[in-house]
């Protein structure tokens, strides 16, 4: 059976990835930084919560300790944990530069760097990061954001490049603007001036994110390997 660790599964896409998968038959581990948040969602999808910061080495290695305790090593892992937080660049503390790179991009990392050895052993596996479209082409007072998501789509063709033919297929996802807690935190301003700019007019849901992951750790996607795939209302173009 297939098992899987979604990060940041306690809200909006993360979530939704974990209650499709969940669907799917796998089983699945949902970590988040908020406990509760972790419990509710497991106890929802019938999944297996579990507290930690993906950019804190100790707390991914017990993780994955209570991910393989249960159900053995995962075969799929969904690096989604993430952080927001808007300002201008000239304004920008490097404190938050630092958090928005240790969240999403040594985040990303460290959870692949754990579970790899167990996915390249089995000879097989599959890792899907979550990427942005602001990784592609910036977002205005989202540099650090942009920067860290930009970092995750370089390291997702480069692993690809090293650990495909070892069995493991790597690949992101660059989601265009979608309606979770983490878009509804930067500014009205901010997501008006968003929606008028794409070509649907309207931001994404969760569940239009979930949809391409599951594709991505199905057997259909075998072919997919250092691929960002990108469910964006149109506003990316590739």
């Amino acid at each position: 059976m297939n098992t899987v660790i979604v990060t940041g599964a306690g809200s909006g896409i993360g979530l939704a990835v974990a209650t499709k998968l969940a669907g799917l038959g796998y089983n699945v581990v949902v970590n988040d930084f908020n406990e509760s948040a972790a419990q509710e969602a497991a106890a929802r999808i019938g999944g297996l919560a579990v507290q930690g910061d993906v950019s804190q080495e100790a707390d991914v290695a017990r993780m994955l300790e209570v991910c393989i305790a249960a159900f053995g090593a995962p075969t799929h892992l969904v690096n989604n944990a993430g952080h927001v937080h808007q300002s201008r660049f000239v304004d920008l503390d490097p404190a938050e530069f630092d958090r928005m790179i240790a969240v999403h991009l040594r985040g990303t990392f460290l959870c692949t760097r754990a579970v790899l050895p167990h996915m390249i052993a089995r000879k097989s596996g599959c890792v899907v990061n979550m990427a942005s479209q602001l990784g592609q082409i910036g977002g205005v007072e989202l540099v650090h954001y942009s920067a860290a998501k930009a970092g995750i789509i370089g390291m997702t063709k480069a692993l690809a490049r090293e650990v495909s033919k070892q069995g493991v297929r790597v690949n992101a996802v660059a989601p265009g603007p979608i309606n979770t807690p983490l878009v509804r935190a930067l500014s009205q301003e901010w997501r008006a001036a968003k929606a008028a700019e794409l070509p649907l007019g309207h931001f994404g849901e969760p569940e239009d994110v979930a949809e391409t992951v599951a594709f991505l750790c199905s057997d259909a996607a075998r072919i997919y390997v250092g691929q960002t795939l990108s469910p964006n209302s149109g506003d990316v173009m590739l």
